[in-house]
């Protein structure tokens, strides 16, 4: 009996340490469904739960919110994701469920596929070419609790001096909609300056901005002054050029369409220190104040107003010359300055110079030039002859040794004080037949370069057969006078004309040959056998 009951009893304890062990294994499965994700791993254990579940109740919340400050704090303020309608009325775990163990994905937030309205903020303009990362940034985070999140999303300001530096330091308020959309900044589109205190009328509304509104720097960044401009005067932003002789109520001559706008009619020049006479008389008032009606201008000389086409060749202790010897205010062209005025200088024109227009030679490369031009031929003409002629024939390029000033065609010159005198036929023939050719187009002059052999100039019609070492005599049986062999003597060659022989027609025995394609006589004969004629 009693070791039944020793038995009994260590059973008992046996299934009470069984069940012990039994009811806390399996009660902790029942209580925690499974293990937290890596960002709520810290709340483990039955000691935490009631930080997030109440007992006896659902999750809550309030809990939730509670923890996430951020997210309470946006949806209390009705802004950002968590405060649209998608998510305000929404439970917590809908979106962010636990206990799905370490690795589970508790935040399912894809940002190419987010739809930004959401956030209570839409995309627009160039805000919508950008990438998250440009905004969503830790700079630009204002919440304490969020700036040293990693990879947070949260904690932004719609305002815009939260991302973009204030340009106008507060100036002008924190609105920058009322001025500037969302594709460009430095325009400001949306501003209208009619609901400034000063409207934009006549040419103003043509001036550019910084005109008036000028750039600066203030506290060491660059400032445009928008607010506080002056205006209530002319002279706030235009300078008086009348020095305040004609009173400060600039609207009396002028208007806001042009400040040239004026009545030019009844201003009389001819009281002023330059009255206009001859062309003047015609010119545009904005011709000679270029600076502004009223400006004073110089005008003691012609080049305060006109440009000295001379470049300073008449000028004296280094002044200009008086314009008026050669011009008159009736007309800079044509000159005063007479043919018998040349007539005085270093230079008198004579010949065909007296009818060369003043332009072809002192207008060059584009100005107007009077001095140090050149005394010359060459300075004006150019030599076509190069380097044909000799220092001989053209000492110093003096062209005068040939030619004349009544024309260029008029040549004096004597061919007997050459190498090859002109005689004959040659003495008739112009100079252009043996000294001008053509080469690659273009007119060529040659003289020193000049071959003085008849084929140089005349086609050898025998066909190179009295050449003797490359070179043919045609003076042998030619002269000048014509072409026919008058010097010729047949007796003097090797088959000289005897008997019948002097009766017979040349062509009888020199007969037309043709090499390649060319017809020609065949005055060298091989043979002078009998034989050879006669059969």
């Amino acid at each position: 009996m009693g070791h039944r009951r020793t038995t009994l009893y260590f059973y008992g304890v046996f299934l009470v340490i069984a069940f012990a062990v039994l009811f806390t294994s399996e009660c902790s499965a029942q209580i925690s469904p499974g293990d937290l994700t890596y960002a709520h791993a810290k709340y483990e254990g039955l000691s935490n739960c009631t930080k997030c579940h109440v007992l006896g109740e659902r999750l809550s919340n309030d809990n939730c919110l509670n923890c996430h400050g951020e997210i309470k704090k946006l949806q209390n303020n009705n802004e950002g994701y968590h405060s649209s309608a998608d998510v305000k009325n929404k439970n917590c775990w809908k979106c962010h469920s636990e206990h799905n163990g370490r690795d589970f994905k508790i935040i399912n937030f894809y940002p190419d596929k987010f739809d930004h309205s959401k956030a209570g903020f839409v995309l627009l303009g160039k805000h919508s070419q950008i990438k998250c990362s440009d905004c969503h940034q830790k700079k630009y985070i204002k919440q304490s609790n969020l700036m040293n999140r990693k990879n947070t999303y949260l904690g932004l300001s719609s305002k815009c001096v939260s991302c973009h530096e204030d340009y106008h330091q507060n100036t002008l308020g924190t609105n920058c909609s009322s001025c500037h959309d969302y594709n460009n900044f430095k325009t400001a589109a949306k501003f209208n300056h009619d609901s400034a205190k000063f409207k934009l009328t006549g040419a103003h509304e043509k001036v550019e901005c910084d005109k008036c509104h000028q750039k600066e720097k203030r506290n060491g960044k660059d400032f445009q002054v928008f607010k506080g401009v002056k205006f209530s005067g002319c002279e706030n932003c235009h300078k008086d050029i009348h020095n305040g002789k004609l009173g400060s109520n600039c609207q009396s001559c002028h208007t806001v369409t042009s400040f040239n706008a004026v009545n030019k009619g009844a201003f009389d020049h001819s009281k002023t220190n330059f009255p206009l006479l001859g062309r003047h008389a015609s010119v545009k008032c904005d011709d000679c104040h270029k600076g502004g009606i009223g400006k004073k201008l110089l005008f003691g000389q012609c080049i305060n107003c006109h440009t000295d086409y001379h470049h300073g060749d008449f000028t004296k202790n280094g002044k200009p010359a008086d314009c008026g010897q050669c011009h008159s205010v009736n007309g800079f062209s044509p000159s005063t300055f007479t043919l018998e005025d040349h007539g005085k200088i270093n230079f008198v024109l004579t010949g065909s110079h007296l009818a060369v227009s003043c332009r072809s030679c002192h207008f060059v490369q584009s100005s107007w030039h009077f001095k140090n031009i050149g005394m010359n031929c060459i300075d004006c003409h150019k030599n076509i002859h190069g380097s044909e002629l000799t220092n001989s024939f053209l000492p110093d390029n003096n062209c005068t040794k040939c030619h004349v000033t009544e024309s260029w065609k008029s040549i004096s010159f004597d061919h007997n004080t050459t190498k090859f005198k002109l005689e004959g036929k040659h003495k008739d023939v112009t100079c252009r037949k043996c000294h001008v050719t053509e080469k690659n187009g273009m007119t060529v002059y040659v003289f020193k370069s000049l071959d003085a052999r008849c084929e140089t100039c005349h086609k050898d019609i025998h066909m190179g057969q009295f050449a003797e070492n490359g070179n043919t005599n045609c003076l042998r049986c030619h002269y000048f006078g014509n072409w026919k062999p008058v010097k010729f003597d047949h007796n003097k060659t090797k088959f000289a004309l005897e008997g019948a022989h002097k009766k017979i027609d040349c062509s009888k025995c020199h007969t037309s040959e043709k090499q390649n394609g060319v017809a020609f006589i065949k005055y060298k004969l091989k043979e002078f056998k009998c034989a050879f004629c006669h059969s």
